[in-house]
């Protein structure tokens, strides 16, 4: 059946996120995210730059921007066997050339490298815990997001899932999100300094969480259906 997701366009931002197969768990243990992670680098970098991420136990949440046609590499080529030829040779070999279509370089296509990183996360999640079948639900969602206001607004919902979903108290407890990662000076491939001047300052993108934080409380109060106290019911 085809996917009734909208194509990965260039030059977008996207908020990207999946579930295990009907909730099943994703991740155990602290190898589970930190596999997921490599993985993620691997088949992800080449092809967007990411800017807010959060893994949990059965879902995950990222948000990206797809590279331009011009920023994706070309794949590497690969001999018969499969294996990589960063030299070329195996494009003409003996004196013999290959079909053009062949010789003719090819992009990374971002949706196809979601799919490897998910389906190369699968194979290992399953050999581990001597599971078979899908992980992931199919197809993965994606929203596009039009303006600064969305972006801002996504950072924060990624960051303070965690605590939404009851996993932690404050955002600062939860290891794996990119919000240590932003407040932190160490090298990343995170986007951070793009991040951090949607908010101007850190001490902006702190208080942004933290506001946001202190609304969205305000507001579940707010729907929360009121009990009426009688002097009869005292």
């Amino acid at each position: 059946m085809p996917s009734t997701q909208p194509k990965l366009e260039y030059g977008y931002f996207y908020h990207i996120y999946n579930r295990g197969i009907n909730g099943c768990p994703l991740f155990h243990h602290s190898e589970n995210y930190e596999h997921f992670l490599r993985l993620y680098d691997q088949y992800i970098s080449p092809v967007a730059d990411t800017f807010a991420w959060c893994l949990m136990g059965n879902h995950f949440h990222l948000l990206v921007k797809i590279k331009t046609v011009s920023e994706i590499p070309f794949m590497k080529k690969e001999t018969p066997e499969g294996r990589k030829d960063p030299s070329g040779l195996a494009d003409n070999l003996s004196g013999s050339s290959r079909p053009e279509s062949v010789l003719k370089p090819k992009k990374y296509k971002p949706t196809s490298q979601f799919s490897h990183l998910f389906n190369a996360y699968a194979k290992a999640f399953n050999n581990r815990y001597k599971r078979s079948g899908s992980l992931f639900e199919h197809p993965f969602e994606r929203v596009k997001i039009l303006n600064n206001d969305q972006l801002e607004y996504m950072v924060y919902y990624i960051h303070h899932n965690p605590v939404h979903h009851g996993f932690c108290n404050d955002m600062l407890e939860y290891p794996w999100s990119s919000y240590l990662t932003i407040l932190s000076p160490k090298k990343t491939r995170l986007k951070r300094t793009e991040v951090l001047k949607w908010f101007a300052e850190p001490e902006n993108f702190i208080k942004y969480h933290c506001q946001q934080s202190i609304d969205r409380f305000h507001q579940l109060h707010i729907d929360l259906p009121v009990l009426q106290v009688h002097p009869q019911n005292i």
